[in-house]
């Protein structure tokens, strides 16, 4: 069933909403605030423990190890087969192997972290709704349209085809460097580079791979040049008062090609998979492939592939790239939870 908020013929739902909205502190100003209850926009008419997986225990997400695709053609086929069939049954599907530095992914989730634990006052400054700014920040971009406010806060910035200048981006991502504690730190700016450098390499690699499982040129989903409208988009769930009763993201497909995903080992997030709540369980260094609405929309040819629904259960951080319309990909950590 689809999650509802907390209605009544009294409650004024617009004006909190906007109470929330203008205080420019997003989630992680109520919980510096100390709140002891979630606020109404934020929480189900009843527990969202309830609405957990069944017996998931024996279902687990295909994990594929794309290594060697270049260099052996029976191993290239014997990947492209797990894709396909990862693809049609699941829409989703765990790689390993894939090329990005353990350090990069780290780096992405620490440089991201640190910017929303910056103060507020400096955070208000880039706080809008204006999806035209290059870099900004809020809590939800959907706030006033979703019947449930989700218990996170996101950055946004436009990469591509022209990234950001260093004075348009906050003072913990503009510096090149810094120094913790005698430690060379990569400021988010700097893994946020880095980073899209690898996950654009992987994303033309999994298109190769779809593009053959759905019998074409390896090079045709490629060829829709994706890179044209990269965002990266760095979401924050922090510790919440009462867990049970709200989700960091609801019950969603992804608006795009593919998502291109990465979890900590704490983990949170689910899959929607035979009527199941699927608990994907984490993989130090593992990258999570989704089927986007885009590319299941678009896949008229001989192979139909899937989309899968998803939520995330827990609260902590999430770092995703949007490339529009073509390639999504994100990057999700997880915190272990507070009490507040």
């Amino acid at each position: 069933m689809a999650l509802q908020a907390e209605t009544d013929s009294n409650y004024d739902r617009e004006s909190e909403l906007k109470a929330f909205d203008d205080t420019k502190a997003g989630v992680k100003g109520l919980v510096d605030a100390r709140v002891a209850k979630v606020p109404r926009i934020f929480k189900c008419e009843q527990s969202v423990v309830n609405l957990n997986s069944g017996n998931s225990s024996q279902l687990r997400v295909l994990t594929i190890d794309p290594e060697g695709i270049h260099k052996d053609p029976n191993t290239r086929t014997e990947i492209i087969n797990k894709v396909k069939n990862a693809s049609e049954e699941w829409g989703f599907f765990q790689v390993i192997s894939h090329g990005i530095p353990l350090s990069v992914l780290n780096d992405i989730k620490d440089g991201i972290r640190r910017f929303h634990e910056l103060d507020t006052e400096t955070k208000k400054k880039l706080y809008s709704r204006d999806p035209t700014q290059r870099v900004f920040y809020n809590s939800n971009f959907d706030l006033y349209q979703a019947p449930l406010a989700g218990w996170r806060d996101t950055i946004l910035c436009h990469l591509s085809p022209h990234p950001p200048s260093p004075v348009e981006l906050p003072d913990v991502c503009r510096l090149k460097s810094i120094i913790v504690k005698s430690l060379y730190v990569k400021t988010c700016r700097d893994a946020v580079m880095e980073y899209r450098t690898h996950v654009l390499r992987l994303g033309h690699t999994m298109f190769e791979l779809l593009s053959e499982a759905l019998g074409l040129n390896s090079s045709h989903l490629n060829d829709m040049d994706y890179e044209a409208g990269l965002l990266l988009l760095g979401h924050y769930y922090p510790a919440c008062p009462e867990p049970e009763f709200t989700l960091g993201t609801t019950q969603h497909t992804d608006g795009s090609f593919i998502t291109i995903l990465l979890q900590d080992l704490v983990g949170g997030l689910q899959v929607l998979h035979e009527n199941q709540w699927i608990d994907v369980r984490p993989t130090d260094g593992a990258l999570i492939i989704n089927i986007g609405d885009f590319l299941q929309e678009s896949s008229v040819y001989e192979v139909k592939f899937t989309y899968i629904n998803l939520k995330i259960m827990k609260f902590s951080e999430i770092v995703y790239f949007e490339i529009q319309r073509y390639i999504y990909c994100q990057c999700l950590s997880k915190e272990k939870q507070r009490e507040i």
